[in-house]
Protein backbone atom coordinates (compact mmCIF):
# COMPACT_ATOMS: atom_id res chain seq x y z
CA UNK A 1 0.00 0.00 0.00
CA UNK A 2 1.49 3.71 -0.54
CA UNK A 3 0.67 6.60 0.65
CA UNK A 4 -2.29 8.68 -0.04
CA UNK A 5 -2.35 11.26 -2.39
CA UNK A 6 -3.06 14.52 -1.42
CA UNK A 7 -4.13 16.14 -4.46
CA UNK A 8 -5.02 19.59 -2.92
CA UNK A 9 -1.53 20.26 -2.42
CA UNK A 10 -0.49 18.92 -5.57
CA UNK A 11 -2.58 21.50 -7.17
CA UNK A 12 -1.82 24.46 -5.06
CA UNK A 13 1.92 23.96 -5.74
CA UNK A 14 1.02 24.04 -9.36
CA UNK A 15 -0.64 26.92 -9.16
CA UNK A 16 -3.80 25.67 -9.53
CA UNK A 17 -7.18 27.62 -8.02
CA UNK A 18 -8.98 25.43 -5.55
CA UNK A 19 -12.35 25.94 -4.79
CA UNK A 20 -13.24 24.77 -1.24
CA UNK A 21 -16.41 25.17 0.87
CA UNK A 22 -16.37 25.27 5.19
CA UNK A 23 -17.90 22.55 6.96
CA UNK A 24 -19.10 23.45 10.30
CA UNK A 25 -22.13 21.05 10.67
CA UNK A 26 -19.95 18.79 12.75
CA UNK A 27 -21.71 15.73 10.99
CA UNK A 28 -20.32 12.85 8.98
CA UNK A 29 -23.52 12.74 6.92
CA UNK A 30 -23.62 16.93 5.82
CA UNK A 31 -20.04 16.23 5.37
CA UNK A 32 -20.10 13.62 2.89
CA UNK A 33 -23.33 14.94 1.29
CA UNK A 34 -20.94 18.37 0.46
CA UNK A 35 -17.99 16.27 -0.54
CA UNK A 36 -20.48 14.59 -3.97
CA UNK A 37 -21.08 18.01 -4.67
CA UNK A 38 -17.69 19.08 -7.18
CA UNK A 39 -15.83 21.45 -4.50
CA UNK A 40 -11.88 20.87 -4.55
CA UNK A 41 -11.70 21.03 -0.73
CA UNK A 42 -13.32 20.97 2.28
CA UNK A 43 -12.45 22.72 5.06
CA UNK A 44 -13.74 20.81 8.81
CA UNK A 45 -13.90 22.66 11.33
CA UNK A 46 -12.49 21.97 14.76
CA UNK A 47 -12.10 25.57 16.26
CA UNK A 48 -15.43 27.05 15.84
CA UNK A 49 -17.13 23.89 14.59
CA UNK A 50 -18.29 21.69 17.65
CA UNK A 51 -16.24 18.91 16.43
CA UNK A 52 -13.56 16.79 18.19
CA UNK A 53 -11.06 14.23 16.89
CA UNK A 54 -13.96 11.50 16.76
CA UNK A 55 -16.30 13.22 14.68
CA UNK A 56 -13.18 14.50 12.19
CA UNK A 57 -12.42 10.86 12.17
CA UNK A 58 -16.10 10.06 10.52
CA UNK A 59 -15.97 13.11 8.29
CA UNK A 60 -12.71 12.15 7.09
CA UNK A 61 -13.96 8.84 6.41
CA UNK A 62 -17.24 9.91 4.77
CA UNK A 63 -15.16 12.20 2.72
CA UNK A 64 -12.93 9.36 1.26
CA UNK A 65 -15.66 8.11 -1.61
CA UNK A 66 -15.05 11.17 -3.00
CA UNK A 67 -10.90 10.98 -3.92
CA UNK A 68 -11.48 14.46 -6.07
CA UNK A 69 -12.59 16.09 -2.90
CA UNK A 70 -9.66 17.19 -0.55
CA UNK A 71 -10.29 17.33 3.28
CA UNK A 72 -8.77 20.22 5.12
CA UNK A 73 -8.66 20.21 8.91
CA UNK A 74 -8.73 23.36 11.06
CA UNK A 75 -7.78 22.84 13.97
CA UNK A 76 -8.30 23.70 17.34
CA UNK A 77 -4.64 25.12 17.86
CA UNK A 78 -1.04 25.15 17.24
CA UNK A 79 -0.21 22.47 19.48
CA UNK A 80 2.38 19.62 19.23
CA UNK A 81 -0.33 17.30 20.76
CA UNK A 82 -3.22 18.30 19.05
CA UNK A 83 -1.57 18.11 15.77
CA UNK A 84 -0.18 15.06 16.61
CA UNK A 85 -3.10 13.00 17.35
CA UNK A 86 -5.13 14.41 14.11
CA UNK A 87 -1.55 13.10 11.97
CA UNK A 88 -2.33 9.75 13.60
CA UNK A 89 -5.86 9.78 12.92
CA UNK A 90 -5.02 10.20 9.06
CA UNK A 91 -5.52 13.95 8.35
CA UNK A 92 -3.14 15.32 5.66
CA UNK A 93 -4.12 19.05 5.51
CA UNK A 94 -4.35 21.41 8.34
CA UNK A 95 -5.41 24.79 8.29
CA UNK A 96 -3.39 25.91 11.63
CA UNK A 97 -5.20 29.13 13.34
CA UNK A 98 -3.19 32.54 14.85
CA UNK A 99 0.05 32.06 13.56
CA UNK A 100 1.72 35.65 13.87
CA UNK A 101 5.56 34.54 13.47
CA UNK A 102 7.98 33.06 11.81
CA UNK A 103 8.76 30.50 14.88
CA UNK A 104 4.96 29.93 15.50
CA UNK A 105 5.04 28.51 11.87
CA UNK A 106 8.02 26.55 12.59
CA UNK A 107 6.83 24.91 15.55
CA UNK A 108 3.92 23.89 13.51
CA UNK A 109 5.76 22.52 10.73
CA UNK A 110 7.79 20.63 13.29
CA UNK A 111 4.88 19.32 14.58
CA UNK A 112 4.49 17.30 11.22
CA UNK A 113 7.31 16.05 11.24
CA UNK A 114 9.27 12.51 12.38
CA UNK A 115 13.18 13.48 13.73
CA UNK A 116 15.26 14.51 13.07
CA UNK A 117 13.04 17.06 11.05
CA UNK A 118 10.78 17.66 14.01
CA UNK A 119 8.75 16.70 16.82
CA UNK A 120 6.13 14.49 15.55
CA UNK A 121 6.14 11.52 17.97
CA UNK A 122 5.77 8.17 16.72
CA UNK A 123 3.13 5.48 16.36
CA UNK A 124 3.65 2.13 14.67
CA UNK A 125 0.01 0.84 13.73
CA UNK A 126 -1.91 4.19 13.48
CA UNK A 127 -4.66 4.99 10.94
CA UNK A 128 -2.47 7.87 9.09
CA UNK A 129 -0.13 4.72 7.86
CA UNK A 130 -3.15 2.34 7.22
CA UNK A 131 -2.29 0.86 10.66
CA UNK A 132 0.88 0.40 9.72
CA UNK A 133 0.34 -0.84 6.10
CA UNK A 134 1.96 1.70 4.02
CA UNK A 135 5.78 0.51 3.33
CA UNK A 136 8.31 3.31 4.91
CA UNK A 137 5.27 5.65 6.20
CA UNK A 138 7.65 7.07 8.52
CA UNK A 139 10.29 8.12 6.14
CA UNK A 140 7.80 9.57 3.59
CA UNK A 141 4.89 11.20 5.40
CA UNK A 142 5.78 14.44 5.03
CA UNK A 143 5.50 14.30 1.25
CA UNK A 144 1.56 14.77 1.52
CA UNK A 145 1.56 16.68 4.68
CA UNK A 146 0.18 20.73 3.74
CA UNK A 147 0.67 22.73 6.33
CA UNK A 148 -1.55 26.15 5.62
CA UNK A 149 -0.93 28.81 8.54
CA UNK A 150 -3.79 31.11 9.11
CA UNK A 151 -2.96 34.61 9.67
CA UNK A 152 -5.28 36.92 11.20
CA UNK A 153 -4.02 39.70 13.64
CA UNK A 154 -2.01 42.40 13.49
CA UNK A 155 1.19 41.12 14.12
CA UNK A 156 0.70 38.34 11.71
CA UNK A 157 0.25 40.65 8.67
CA UNK A 158 3.22 42.54 10.02
CA UNK A 159 5.17 39.21 9.72
CA UNK A 160 4.20 38.20 6.55
CA UNK A 161 6.83 37.74 4.69
CA UNK A 162 8.73 36.15 7.53
CA UNK A 163 5.75 33.48 8.40
CA UNK A 164 5.69 32.63 4.03
CA UNK A 165 9.33 32.24 3.63
CA UNK A 166 9.01 29.23 6.53
CA UNK A 167 10.07 25.73 5.04
CA UNK A 168 7.09 23.39 4.93
CA UNK A 169 4.88 26.30 5.06
CA UNK A 170 2.84 25.45 2.08
CA UNK A 171 0.17 27.91 2.21
CA UNK A 172 -0.84 31.37 3.98
CA UNK A 173 -4.56 31.63 4.71
CA UNK A 174 -5.83 35.18 5.22
CA UNK A 175 -8.25 35.18 8.25
CA UNK A 176 -10.95 38.03 7.14
CA UNK A 177 -13.07 37.71 9.99
CA UNK A 178 -10.65 38.32 13.15
CA UNK A 179 -8.22 40.42 11.18
CA UNK A 180 -11.29 42.78 10.74
CA UNK A 181 -11.88 42.36 14.31
CA UNK A 182 -8.40 43.05 15.52
CA UNK A 183 -8.07 46.30 12.90
CA UNK A 184 -11.48 48.13 13.81
CA UNK A 185 -14.12 46.59 11.63
CA UNK A 186 -15.78 44.16 13.67
CA UNK A 187 -18.10 42.11 11.44
CA UNK A 188 -16.97 43.77 8.21
CA UNK A 189 -14.56 42.02 6.36
CA UNK A 190 -15.99 44.14 2.72
CA UNK A 191 -14.88 47.55 4.38
CA UNK A 192 -13.11 49.38 1.88
CA UNK A 193 -9.85 49.24 4.01
CA UNK A 194 -9.87 45.78 4.96
CA UNK A 195 -10.50 44.81 1.48
CA UNK A 196 -7.08 46.83 0.14
CA UNK A 197 -5.34 45.65 3.24
CA UNK A 198 -6.44 42.02 2.10
CA UNK A 199 -5.19 42.37 -1.72
CA UNK A 200 -1.66 43.96 -0.38
CA UNK A 201 -1.55 40.72 1.55
CA UNK A 202 -2.14 38.39 -1.15
CA UNK A 203 -0.08 39.87 -3.85
CA UNK A 204 2.60 39.49 -0.30
CA UNK A 205 2.24 36.27 0.06
CA UNK A 206 2.50 35.59 -3.80
CA UNK A 207 5.70 37.93 -3.80
CA UNK A 208 7.48 36.11 -1.21
CA UNK A 209 7.07 32.55 -3.03
CA UNK A 210 4.17 31.13 -1.09
CA UNK A 211 0.24 30.33 -1.77
CA UNK A 212 -2.82 32.43 -0.39
CA UNK A 213 -6.00 31.38 0.46
CA UNK A 214 -8.88 32.66 1.63
CA UNK A 215 -12.75 32.32 2.76
CA UNK A 216 -15.36 34.84 1.50
CA UNK A 217 -18.83 34.21 1.11
CA UNK A 218 -19.32 37.20 -1.12
CA UNK A 219 -18.58 36.40 -4.48
CA UNK A 220 -17.46 39.54 -5.87
CA UNK A 221 -14.91 39.89 -3.02
CA UNK A 222 -14.06 36.05 -3.82
CA UNK A 223 -13.45 36.68 -7.36
CA UNK A 224 -11.46 39.67 -6.46
CA UNK A 225 -9.26 37.86 -4.47
CA UNK A 226 -9.34 34.92 -6.72
CA UNK A 227 -7.93 37.86 -9.66
CA UNK A 228 -5.42 39.55 -6.54
CA UNK A 229 -3.08 35.89 -6.49
CA UNK A 230 -5.55 33.59 -4.17
CA UNK A 231 -5.18 30.17 -5.19
CA UNK A 232 -7.62 28.08 -2.71
CA UNK A 233 -10.61 29.78 -2.03
CA UNK A 234 -13.27 28.78 0.28
CA UNK A 235 -16.83 30.64 -1.44
CA UNK A 236 -18.97 29.65 1.36
CA UNK A 237 -20.20 28.16 4.26
CA UNK A 238 -22.83 25.29 5.30
CA UNK A 239 -24.38 26.76 7.95
CA UNK A 240 -24.94 29.77 5.76
CA UNK A 241 -25.94 27.77 3.05
CA UNK A 242 -28.70 26.01 4.80
CA UNK A 243 -29.74 28.58 7.51
CA UNK A 244 -29.93 31.33 3.73
CA UNK A 245 -31.76 28.67 1.99
CA UNK A 246 -34.44 27.52 4.52
CA UNK A 247 -35.45 30.86 5.88
CA UNK A 248 -36.02 31.48 1.99
CA UNK A 249 -37.95 28.70 1.62
CA UNK A 250 -39.94 29.83 4.15
CA UNK A 251 -41.04 33.19 3.08
CA UNK A 252 -41.84 31.63 -0.45
CA UNK A 253 -44.47 29.73 1.25
CA UNK A 254 -44.83 32.67 4.28
CA UNK A 255 -44.66 36.02 2.96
Amino acid sequence: MDLPINHFKRAIMAGEQQIGLWSSLASNITTEVLAGAGFDWLLIDAEHAPNDLRTVLGQLQAVMEYPKTQAIVRIPSNDKIEIKRYLDAGVLSFLVPMVETADEARQAVAATRFPPDGIRGFAGVSRSSRFGRIKNYHSRAHEEICILVQVESELGIQNLEDIAAVPGVDGVFIGPGDLSAALGHLGDQGHPDMVALIEKSIHRIVAAGNRPGILTGDESLARRYMAAGCIYTAVGLDTGILARGAEALARKFKG
